[in-house]
Order: structure tokens, then C-alpha cells, then sequence
């Protein structure tokens, strides 16, 4: 199957700077379409340069001063996911409870029993730092102001426990155990949340270009809950209005990349502010190709 061709649209650099100022204002993505076509712009036409403003704001990619790329709509396909109402994971069955087509989506449960839960959350525990974010000009971590959480990674098939959860996982997300990057454990305390982004990695600096070219595109995310949340704490899809309660050994599984390379902007999501209690999940996202971390830094 080949992937359909890009169209460009073409508009004056003013009109640019007015769409940036309006956003950057606070302005909502369907006021700024809104005005467009008060103007006579074609509904579509509005439609994509907003959207394409939008993507660049949330993803650090250089802003469009006279024209935007309009992809091909995202082609859905069968979701990697194994069909049916329970899935054999390697050593359990983990039950589905939920499906969505666009975009691919699973609730699932049992797939960490609260022992595994209580043993991550103490292994992690010493570990944690304060999340970073990539500085989407720079390509280097920096101290996360859209996240006000503390992390960790584990290294693949780090301890027996990490490695049973990496294959159980792996057969889940029916992809290859090599391809995916070592389990993230994230801890949110009250208060705490993590503003819409994406999982997909976007070519807008040089270590995700270099990340790109060595394990290829991120094609699968699955959060894992480890604690029950007394109030907030959802994993929330705003472009499809889906909001996944955390609840301890439950998970929340979606897609974005499929065979020919496109992303999904509708894999929009978030993490709600926990209002009461703390929340602990466990991530992992599986790529392309065999994942290959980036090179350690000389002197260390």
C-alpha cells in the first residue's frame, strides 16, 4: 500500500502572524477557524491551517510563516491489539473492557496483579527524579513545567519482575520485547497532572531525529495503574471525549503510527490533576524497530 500524496496550502505571511498572536492569546482553535470563515475562507481551508498551528505549538515543531502541509487523513487499520473479549498474555489472561476503533484504543484489566503493583512502586521509589520534558528547540531534557510529576525508567529485563512484565506486555501489545523502551514509573502526587501531548515523536530537534533513525517511530503506548486514585487522576482523550479512571492493575492501551508512518492526532491525552490521593503508573512504549537508547555521554 503507498501512502497518498501531501497537499500544500498557500496563504500570506500576515495571515500567519494573526493566527500565532490569537492562539498564543488564548484564543480556542474553533474561534480563530470561526473567523476565518467570516472572511470567506473555505471551511476546510481554515480547518487546516489552524490544525496545522496547533500541532506545531504542541509539539515544539517551527511554526508555518507562509503555507502548511496538508497530510492525507490517517488510514486506520486493524488494531494491533489480539482480538476477543480476554487476551493470553504470556503467563495471564488479561480481560478487555473496553475497545475503540478511531483511534485504536483497549481498557483492559488484570494485567498487573497488586503484588507486581506494590513491588514496582517500592523499587521505583528510590530511583524517582523530577520528570522532564524535551525542549522541543534544543532536543535536551529540562524540568517539567507541563508535568509536575517524579519518574524513573527500569532497563529492560532489568530484575526477574521487570522482565516477566516486559514479556507479559510485549505478547499484549503484540510487538517484539526488544522493541519496546524500558518501563517508565511515573508517581503524581496530589495536585499533580500532565497537560495533552503526544507519544509519537516529532523530527522538530536533533535528538528525535537521531531517536527516529535508530529505533524508528513509537507505534503503541500502555499505562498501567498501580494504585486506586481517591479523586482525579483520569488518562483523558480530548479529541474523543474517552476519560480512563485509574484503578490498580488496569491499564489504558492505545495506538498512533500505523503500517505506512502516519501519526494520529486524535491520540491526543493527558493526565487529570489527582485531587485527592496520589496516583502511580507504569508505562511502556513499544517502537518500530528494536529500540536502541541514545548513546551515554562521554566521562560517564
Amino acid at each position: 500500500m503507498s501512502e497518498p500524496a501531501d497537499a500544500v496550502l498557500r496563504f500570506a505571511p500576515a495571515l500567519s502572524e494573526w493566527v500565532l498572536h490569537n492562539l498564543r492569546q488564548g484564543c480556542a482553535p474553533a474561534q480563530v477557524m470561526e473567523a476565518m470563515r467570516a472572511q470567506r475562507m473555505p471551511a476546510e481551508a481554515a480547518r487546516s491551517i489552524v490544525d496545522a498551528f496547533v500541532f506545531a505549538l504542541r509539539t515544539g515543531s517551527p511554526v508555518p510563516v507562509d503555507s502548511v502541509t496538508v497530510a492525507p487523513p490517517y488510514q486506520y487499520e486493524p488494531s494491533r491489539l489480539p482480538q476477543g473479549t480476554s487476551i493470553r498474555a504470556a503467563d495471564r489472561l488479561v480481560r478487555v473492557a473496553a475497545r475503540a476503533a478511531q483511534p485504536a484504543m483497549a481498557v483492559l484489566n488484570d494485567v498487573l496483579d497488586a503484588q507486581e503493583c506494590e513491588e514496582l512502586i517500592a523499587l521505583a521509589r528510590p530511583r524517582l527524579t523530577p520528570s522532564t520534558t524535551v525542549d522541543p528547540l534544543t532536543g535536551q531534557d529540562r524540568a517539567g513545567g507541563h508535568r509536575s510529576s517524579l519518574g524513573m525508567f527500569f532497563r529492560l529485563r532489568e530484575n526477574p519482575l521487570v522482565a516477566r512484565i516486559d514479556e507479559r506486555v510485549s505478547a499484549l501489545m503484540n510487538l517484539p520485547v526488544e522493541n519496546g523502551e524500558g518501563l517508565q514509573v511515573l508517581h503524581y502526587p496530589a495536585g499533580a497532572q500532565s497537560l495533552p501531548h503526544f507519544d509519537f515523536l516529532v523530527p522538530s530537534n536533533a535528538a528525535n531525529q537521531a531517536s527516529l533513525e535508530r529505533s524508528g517511530q513509537r507505534v503503541s503506548t500502555l499505562v498501567s495503574y498501580l494504585n486506586d486514585v481517591e479523586e482525579g487522576g483520569e488518562t483523558v482523550f480530548p479529541e474523543t471525549g474517552w476519560s480512563v479512571s485509574p484503578q490498580r492493575g488496569s491499564a489504558v492501551y492505545f495506538e498512533y503510527c500505523n503500517s505506512l508512518g502516519q501519526i494520529d492526532p486524535a491520540s491526543l491525552h493527558a493526565g487529570a490533576a489527582v485531587v485527592r490521593g496520589e496516583k502511580w503508573v507504569v508505562t511502556k512504549w513499544m517502537r518500530q524497530r528494536r529500540f536502541v537508547p541514545a548513546p551515554a555521554p562521554l566521562g560517564r
